[in-house]
C-alpha cells in the first residue's frame, strides 16, 4: 500500500521512514529487527501501513497497522472525551461597599438561583475612589453580609481576596 504520509499530524510512515533497520511489530507481537525494505514488503502484502512509533529508539520501532483505521479510532476517543467533559459555567454577581440590605438580598437571590442550577458564582465588590484605601469594607460585605445567606447551599472555593479594584469571592454549589 505504498502511500505517502498525507495526514495533518507529523506521523512518519511508509516511504517517509529513513532508517535502514527497524524493530517491527504488528497486532500479534514483535517480528524482530528487519530491514526497511523487508518491512515495507510485509506491510504491502498485508495491505497495511508501516508506521514509525518510536523514532528515537535504537533501532527505531515501527508497527504494521491500518493507519486510517487507527486515526479514526483516535478521533472517536477524543470526541467521546469531549462529550463527557463537563464545562464549568461561572456567573458573576457584583456588589458595592455602600450597598443597602435590600439590594444585597436581591442580588443574593440571583446568586442562589445560579448555584441551584449548578453554576459557579463569582461574587465581586467594586472599589471606587477612596474605597481603594480600605478594601476591608469589600471583604466585610462579602464575608459578613453575603456569605451567611449562601453557606447553606454553597461551598467557599476561594475566600474574599483583593484583585485590583475588586474584592472577589468564588462559591460553588454543594455536591449532592
Amino acid at each position: 500500500m505504498s502511500r505517502q504520509n498525507k495526514g495533518k499530524d507529523d506521523t512518519i510512515m511508509n516511504d517517509d521512514i529513513r532508517a535502514n533497520e527497524l524493530r517491527v511489530t504488528d497486532d500479534e507481537g514483535q517480528l524482530g529487527i528487519i530491514s526497511r525494505a523487508e518491512a515495507m514488503k510485509l506491510a504491502e502484502e498485508r495491505g497495511l501501513d508501516l508506521v514509525l512509533i518510536s523514532p528515537q529508539a535504537k533501532p527505531p520501532v515501527a508497527k504494521i497497522m491500518d493507519y486510517g483505521k487507527h486515526r479514526y479510532q483516535q478521533e472517536r476517543k477524543k470526541k467521546e472525551a469531549r462529550k463527557n467533559q463537563k464545562t464549568i459555567d461561572v456567573k458573576e454577581v457584583k456588589f458595592s461597599c455602600k450597598i443597602a440590605e435590600n439590594d444585597i438580598n436581591f442580588k443574593v437571590k440571583h446568586a442562589r438561583e445560579f448555584l441551584e442550577k449548578g453554576k459557579y458564582v463569582k461574587l465581586r465588590v467594586f472599589l471606587r475612589g477612596r474605597e481603594m484605601s480600605s478594601p476591608e469594607l469589600g471583604v466585610e460585605v462579602l464575608r459578613e453580609k453575603v456569605w451567611p445567606q449562601l453557606q447553606d447551599i454553597a461551598n467557599l472555593e476561594q475566600d474574599a481576596s483583593r484583585e485590583g479594584r475588586y474584592v472577589n469571592m468564588l462559591v460553588t454549589p454543594l455536591k449532592k
